[in-house]
């Protein structure tokens, strides 16, 4: 191996491992909020919050055009200094969510299919301003490898501030707190992401902006926005179909397995910071023997990682779902289907960091496929439950499962697209995954057999997570995997 590809691979493994410490924080400061909705807001009023969340984010994704990642491309080809090209790609988004919020404001129907809400509720759209600049910073931060900034915005502060809160408004303003709250948090996620812009960066001294690049710039970004939209849409359009067709308290119930699920998502986005400078630098260098080995090593740490977290969660959880409260057990069916999506997701997570740069169109498509194949599935599901004149648990299991067939069908496309494009197998999976997966499940048969409930949270899980781990560790692990646990890895 190369000294360039063990840089990366170096690279990587810190920007990994530091928003590891991001996932740990911002789990810490998940489990608090859903406790606090599901138990003081209430199931309903969960739901309504989720679905308006839905639209919320919905309109950001479009609003930062897809330079979550295409920043990255722009810093490393355009001649200009990077604070104007920054610069650019802020007001950009600035006009888009200014305008975008505006309408929301006006028209907030969108937001609350149900037609209940408040007027600090109609508040809900600044978010998505604070969100999308937010989101542009951050990617700025990230060519530079700048990936404390991200877990200190999203991992620390936003979800903290949120958790802080959501409980001063059960005081001071109950009926709109979960709506506040967000929007507190999102304000400060803002903040604390562009004090260490302005202090890499600077200020954009003799920028001019013009709005005919400004209008070139948004359509090159066409495509990678619609990439960046259907990724995020896979994990909400299931919320608005069963808002569409089943009640608040199914969404709230399917809301919640959702927000838990999510944890090992997050495992994915420890990386997304630093894979897409390191594979535009090796495309520009036309290395791509490099950007195989980079995906296939990043996609089976995320893979190793999601299972383990996905064991320790599904296994036991009735008991997981139960801390929300008994409304919220129902919702086991659908955690485990949507844990299970998570891990079958990596694949094409890992395939589509390389693909938004060299077939950016053809992986449009691809994710479209995906999007689509998921609404006829949800729907089809959702069908099925109301003809068997089953209870919306099931809505919400067969929403889930819905989830994990298009995102296995969006695995194998794009990592058969990317092979054949970059000549190369393109495959992060690997046998001993299945050796370490069988005692996890033995621990956890035994926890679940004959544990009390309480038992099964705090000596269940770090017994599944620890079984799991030594059998990874010994037999999956080599010592290019284990480079993501060194902290000399510039040795």
């Amino acid at each position: 191996m190369s000294a360039a590809p063990d840089q990366d691979i170096a690279a990587l493994a810190k920007g990994g491992r530091t928003n590891f410490l991001g996932f740990v924080l911002r789990l810490g400061g998940t489990a608090p909020f859903l406790f606090i909705a599901g138990r003081f807001y209430g199931v309903e009023a969960l739901g309504r919050y989720a679905s308006a969340l839905v639209i919320v984010e919905l309109i950001s994704q479009l609003c930062v055009l897809g330079q979550r990642r295409g920043l990255a491309q722009r810093l490393s080809e355009d001649a200009r200094e990077p604070v104007h090209v920054i610069a650019d790609g802020l007001l950009l988004t600035l006009v888009l969510s200014l305008g975008a919020a505006t309408l929301l404001y006006l028209v907030p129907a969108p937001m609350f299919p149900s037609g209940v809400f408040t007027e600090w509720d109609r508040l809900l759209p600044l978010a998505l301003v604070f969100n999308a600049l937010t989101e542009v910073a951050l990617a700025a931060l990230a060519y530079r490898y700048n990936v404390a900034a991200t877990v200190r915005a999203r991992s620390l502060v936003e979800p903290w501030m949120q958790v802080l809160a959501a409980i001063a408004f059960l005081f001071i303003l109950p009926a709109a707190g979960l709506a506040l709250s967000f929007l507190l948090a999102k304000l400060a996620a803002m903040l604390v992401a562009f004090w260490p812009l302005f202090k890499s960066y600077g200020l954009p001294r003799q920028w001019r902006p013009h709005p005919l690049k400004l209008g070139r710039l948004a359509l090159l970004s066409a495509p990678l926005a619609g990439a960046d939209l259907v990724e995020w849409g896979t994990r909400k359009l299931d919320i608005a179909l069963l808002g569409f067709f089943t009640t608040p308290t199914a969404v709230g119930v399917y809301f919640a397995a959702q927000q838990v699920a999510s944890l090992p998502q997050k495992l994915k986005t420890s990386f997304e910071p630093i894979l897409g400078p390191v594979i535009t630098r090796n495309l520009k260098e036309g290395n791509r023997a490099a950007i195989v080995q980079q995906v296939n090593q990043v996609g089976f740490w995320i893979i190793a990682a999601q299972i383990g977290v996905a064991l320790a969660l599904a296994i036991p959880g009735e008991a997981v779902m139960g801390i929300l409260g008994p409304q919220f057990i129902g919702g086991t069916g659908a955690l485990a289907f949507l844990l299970a999506a998570e891990v079958m997701a990596a694949t094409a997570v890992v395939s589509e960091a390389a693909l938004v740069y060299v077939a950016r169109l053809r992986n449009l498509w691809l994710s479209l496929t995906t999007i689509a194949l998921q609404a006829a599935l949800t729907i089809g599901g959702i069908m099925l439950v109301r003809n068997l004149a089953l209870d919306d648990k099931y809505a919400a299991a067969a929403a889930a499962a819905a989830l994990l067939l298009s995102l296995a069908m969006a695995s194998l496309a794009k990592g058969w697209l990317l092979s054949r494009i970059l000549g190369s197998l393109v495959n992060p999976f690997r046998w001993p995954l299945v050796w370490a997966i069988a005692p996890a499940v033995l621990v956890g048969w035994v926890v679940t057999r004959f544990l009390p409930v309480w038992a099964e949270l705090a000596l269940g899980v770090p017994a599944i997570l620890l079984a799991y781990g030594y059998v990874i560790w010994h037999k999956g692990f080599g010592p290019e995997d284990r480079v993501l646990f060194r902290r000399n890895v510039g040795a």
